[in-house]
């Protein structure tokens, strides 16, 4: 992809952005009336110890943040299409035919990837977090900083559990190939252990193998998948034999 096509394609989603914001705006104002209950569904689900707020408008701060996290959550589908969009004239002079099955794919491992780390390590993180208590230790948790800790790990899961596709896409584009991702494992492994620690809300590496292990197995996923593709592509231009 040259530049003048990255240039154009970045430019259309741009354009794109009003029409997003109005939806957020919308989906907001729906949402709103309904955040007391999402953030008590969030509190009781997750966490057994009482939450504070170190401030007066705190809690009213934090419904609005909850608020526009989850009309966010929401959207992302609508973020995806107007991604595909913005690249579909250049994926398509690459021989991507369709992109509905990339927009499908791409909403169904986000929404995968939040839902595995709302029932499944969200929770256990958190308990674990929390086992260090003691009779004289007991944990004050703001409830502005609680949201943003489990909406920073939701949305780093569902974008995390994109890594396959990507790789795929790198695939189709001759950017990446199985090869060169097997020789650069120690280079992924480094990269994934960076973006570990910049995504987690706190550095522990306890918040930092919630994130990394599960990354690295989609990477290995990734690899994978970049290998069977590549097979294919070389019996689907093999030389007939001849008759």
């Amino acid at each position: 992809m040259n530049r003048g096509e990255l240039f154009q394609a970045l430019n259309t989603f741009r354009k794109g952005l009003l029409w997003l914001a109005v939806v957020l705006v919308l989906l907001s104002l729906l949402i709103f009336p309904f955040s007391k209950s999402l953030l008590r569904h969030l509190y009781q689900t997750n966490l057994h110890v009482d939450l504070v707020a170190f401030g007066v408008p705190e809690v009213f701060l934090t419904l609005i943040k909850l608020t526009l996290f989850s009309s966010l959550f929401l959207s992302v589908p609508l973020i995806f299409y107007r991604l595909w969009k913005s690249f579909e004239p250049f994926l398509r002079a690459r021989r991507m035919k369709s992109g509905i099955p990339v927009f499908l794919t791409a909403t169904t491992l986000f929404y995968l990837g939040a839902s595995f780390c709302y029932f499944v390590t969200l929770p256990f993180g958190v308990r674990f977090l929390l086992g260090y208590q003691s009779a004289h230790i007991k944990p004050m948790i703001s409830v502005a900083k609680y949201t943003s800790f489990c909406a920073v790990f939701l949305f780093g899961f569902g974008l995390t559990f994109e890594l396959p596709l990507v790789l795929a896409l790198l695939s189709i584009l001759r950017i990446v190939n199985a090869s060169l991702l097997t020789r650069n494992r120690r280079y992924a492994i480094l990269l994934i252990a960076v973006v570990s620690a910049v995504a987690t809300p706190t550095p522990d590496f306890f918040n930092m193998a919630l994130m990394g292990g599960p990354l690295y197995l989609l990477f290995e996923v990734g690899v994978l998948l970049v290998k069977i593709m590549e097979r294919k592509r070389v019996h689907a231009n093999a030389p007939l034999p001849p008759t």
